[in-house]
């Protein structure tokens, strides 16, 4: 039986990992936790594919029967990614398979996606927390050499490690209602706050049976590379839920991020306008 794909996505420092962890607790869930390449993967035949000269001379002849083959090849290789998990559901971590909804929707229309919120001086704060303890490491995309209120600002522009992300989230309100349908917004104060709760609510969405998680024993899986991220993004694990300190943002980021995205928190964090 073809097991059914589940996206985590959203946005960074937002719970992905933790969310990872405690659905690969479910007996008839496969999740390995650590984000995974098969997004950009199809992303990458998509753009080959259509620049594949025999591809395009084979459309002009057969419109139908050129575009029925690239379908069934990119299931093909969606569904032989997990091919051996014998369970029910897949979990298959990476931020843009929110960008990539669509895409992924085609091929497989039963595909659902668990998008990760944060308030986003919170995520700026953790992430500017972390480089604070690794000042001497740049980042990938070298911000370290930026002040505070510019590094801030870098974070989220379009391509940087917030603003890729809020982008495709902005344009989820776009979408066709049945497409939206497929998504399951999941906030990391809320998954702090009522894990158990939380969880029960997503595997109902989700369709497996009822697993009640123990906050307190969790079980630890492999770690994720965050030397690839020069060390700004760490994915630890834990066997216990730890709610974290809450990070002191400057009053003038803080006011910048609200003002600039203003339409994040009407959507999801109305109470603090």
């Amino acid at each position: 039986m073809t097991p059914n794909f589940i996206g985590v996505t959203g946005l960074p420092r937002a719970g992905s990992t933790l969310l990872c962890q405690m659905l690969a607790q479910h007996p008839e869930l496969h999740c390995e936790g650590h984000s995974s390449p098969l997004c950009n993967a199809l992303l990458g035949i998509r753009r080959m594919v259509s620049d594949d000269q025999f591809f395009l001379s084979q459309l002009d002849n057969s419109f139908e029967a050129g575009y029925a083959h690239l379908t069934s090849a990119m299931q093909g290789f969606l569904r032989g990614w997990h091919h051996d998990c014998g369970k029910k559901a897949v979990v298959d971590k990476n931020r843009a398979w929110l960008h990539a909804i669509e895409l992924l929707l085609h091929i497989a229309p039963e595909a659902k996606l668990i998008v990760c919120l944060r308030e986003l001086g919170q995520i700026y704060g953790s992430i500017e927390a972390q480089h604070q303890k690794t000042i001497l490491v740049d980042f990938i995309d070298h911000l370290a050499d930026f002040d505070r209120f510019g590094r801030a600002d870098m974070l989220f522009a379009k391509d940087k490690a917030i603003g890729a992300p809020l982008i495709s989230l902005s344009a989820v309100q776009d979408l066709p209602k049945e497409v939206q349908k497929r998504l399951y917004f999941l906030r990391f104060e809320d998954l702090m706050e009522r894990p158990v709760v939380c969880m029960s609510h997503l595997h109902a969405w989700l369709g497996v049976s009822p697993f009640e998680i123990n906050p307190e024993k969790l079980t630890v899986g492999k770690q994720e590379s965050d030397s690839h991220y020069r060390m700004k993004y760490l994915h630890r694990q834990s066997g216990s839920i730890a709610k974290p300190k809450k990070h002191e943002i400057p009053p003038r980021i803080q006011a910048q991020i609200e003002s600039a995205c203003a339409w994040y928190y009407d959507l999801y964090y109305p109470k603090n306008r």
